[in-house]
């Protein structure tokens, strides 16, 4: 139980800007300045606020190209496939494949 007690205190000097900074990432996040600082220091990337907004975009983004492409089989499967399904199915892989690579670069540049 000692072990949870914030019972150290830092001192920390920060440029005005980026004090501003810090106050307007950590009320983004809904945190205070200091529960921010301590979800940095852990280095736990999937705690972000900004990861977890972007995996659950990227989540829905292919839940909804999931039916679409889910819909495309079912007419396959029926023998109503048309020329035009495999272009439209082949437009939704490119779209995924975007949505995921912007995913990838946006997480590693956080």
């Amino acid at each position: 139980m000692a072990d949870k007690i914030h019972c150290i205190r830092k001192t920390l000097r920060l440029m005005p800007q980026e004090a501003e900074l810090l106050a307007k990432k950590a009320e983004e996040s809904g945190m205070c300045e200091a529960d921010y600082l301590r979800l940095l220091i852990s280095q736990k990337p999937n705690d972000y606020p900004e990861v977890r907004k972007l995996l659950k975009e990227l989540i829905n983004e292919v839940n909804r190209i999931g039916i679409n492409i889910n819909q495309i089989v079912f007419n396959n499967n029926a023998g109503l496939y048309s020329k035009e399904d495999k272009t439209q199915l082949v437009a939704y892989m490119r779209k995924l494949n975007k949505k995921v690579n912007e995913a990838v670069v946006q997480i590693g540049n956080q």
